[in-house]
């Protein structure tokens, strides 16, 4: 039955809006990963100093469970743990707080309009009652009057995005230049000053290393870490049970051992970074973070395991002592200063270039003036932008600065992570001005709900701002 749901036309007509309301967050965690945690609770979090009952943030998951159902179908037990639906769902309450503070309305007229026009509802194009009754028994699970309220808050998000976005309009120029990037390629000569060609004979003495670790000691800084033990639980019964004991004090090991479980250990890891062995989830580490040595989290549904998992060991930031941190700091300083001398190098093949051009500037010979300065010279294949360049990285900066270029032209630097770059076009397709013509109308609208999308998602993030939820 969920096949149903994969037909383009349902996919079309339904959720092009609802689908981009709330941005995906992508995570290693399935959709449980804090269900667990909340129902100790009687409040989910906080939104504008309100605080929101379980059983709304409840009836919220549900809603956005049912979009995730109708957006991926039969393929939504794929994708289920790679979406993290709790934090859709307090998204979703952000916004509709928002939409009902604006007094947007949808009628029962619109409900119903909205549901019968589903194609995964009707037979031979018309809505079947019957249909209806088994979908939402049988897909959904839910009773008729709760997918009639989630279509309705549904239609008000709806609403919301059509304010919001009401003034996004573009101009023929950006439209042009982004059709242009789509379409047209380009390869290119380059001569680079990469800071790791220039450490080898680089020689530091102790003196000048302190010196510089006296200085940039806060390059050193380590962050704040933890060391967490947990087990790993496979059936739901054990629970409660092994939780229960672990409160009333009983040794951990002990209680693992005799479940058949293994205590494991991550050992250390910072805030910054996944959980070793878990995996990574910005609500997991933030109940981490706020918890005492030796204090053990409240069970959590994970994927399709259960874990419970105990502070062992807390690090406060820190600046390493220099002997402990001596080699870290030597490469440091040698990277710091082979960036330096390439630069220079650069800046100086510039130079040299700008005189041999200001003579001839068909004669330029960029191979022979990147010997003369020690520096790599090379050539592309054909690129796009926003593609990714073998060896050099990504595309944009590089297609950017040849699209300006003309024949026989050289750019003037551009810094990239991996070292500095001139570049010059060694061929350049241009776009087909009659199909652009013929495709316009519909790239512009492409291009249109992409910027809406955009200015929505942008709202979206001031709005939880403003309204400092706490979930």
């Amino acid at each position: 039955m969920l096949k149903v749901l994969r037909k383009k036309e349902t996919a079309k007509k339904i959720w092009i809006v609802l689908a981009i309301l709330i941005l995906p967050a992508f995570v290693l965690w399935g959709s449980g990963s804090m269900v667990s945690n909340k129902q100790e609770a009687k409040f989910a979090g906080e939104i504008n100093g309100e605080k929101i009952p379980i059983q709304e943030f409840q009836e919220s998951l549900d809603a956005v469970k049912n979009r995730a159902l109708i957006q991926f179908g039969d393929k939504f037990s794929e994708v289920e743990k790679s979406l993290d639906l709790p934090a859709q769902a307090w998204d979703r309450l952000v916004i509709l707080k928002e939409a009902q503070k604006r007094k947007i309305k949808t009628s029962d007229n619109e409900v119903v309009t909205s549901i019968e026009s589903y194609p995964f509802f009707q037979s031979m194009g018309t809505f079947d009652k019957r249909i209806y009754a088994q979908m939402l028994t049988y897909v959904f699970r839910v009773q008729a009057r709760v997918f009639e309220e989630q279509t309705r808050q549904n239609l008000m998000l709806a609403k919301l995005f059509q304010q919001v976005t009401s003034g996004v309009s573009l101009k023929d120029a950006d439209i042009l230049e982004e059709y242009k990037k789509a379409n047209e390629e380009t390869s290119i000569y380059y001569i680079a000053g990469l800071a790791a060609d220039f450490t080898k004979d680089s020689i530091i003495d102790d003196k000048e290393l302190n010196s510089y670790f006296s200085k940039n000691s806060l390059k050193f800084k380590q962050p704040l870490s933890f060391n967490v033990e947990y087990v790993e639980i496979a059936l739901q019964d054990q629970v409660k049970k092994i939780y229960s004991r672990l409160l009333r004090k009983e040794p951990f090991e002990k209680v693992a051992k005799e479940n058949n479980l293994t205590l494991k250990e991550t050992g250390i890891f910072s805030e910054a970074g996944p959980v070793p062995g878990l995996g990574w989830s910005p609500e997991v580490l933030k109940l981490i973070i706020e918890a005492k040595p030796e204090q053990y989290l409240p069970p959590l549904a994970l994927d399709k395991s259960y874990y419970i998992l105990r502070l062992k060991e807390r690090k406060e930031p820190y600046i390493p002592d220099f002997n402990a941190i001596k080699d870290k700091a030597k490469d440091a300083l040698l990277k710091d200063r082979a960036q330096v001398i390439a630069k220079e190098k650069m800046e100086n093949c510039l130079k040299a270039l700008k005189e041999f051009s200001a003579a001839n500037l068909k004669g330029v010979d960029f191979e022979k003036t990147a010997k003369i300065f020690s520096l790599k010279y090379g050539a592309t294949d054909k690129f796009k932008y926003s593609s990714y360049i073998e060896n050099i990285g990504a595309s944009d900066q590089f297609w950017a600065a040849a699209s300006k270029l003309k024949e026989g032209e050289f750019s003037e630097i551009i810094e990239m992570p991996s070292g500095f770059y001139i570049i010059k076009v060694k061929t350049k397709s241009s776009f087909d001005k009659k199909k652009f013509e013929a495709e316009k109308a519909e790239f512009s609208q492409k291009l249109l709900e992409q910027a809406k999308q955009e200015q929505f998602l942008k709202f979206v993030a001031e709005l939880k701002k403003q309204a400092q939820s706490r979930f």
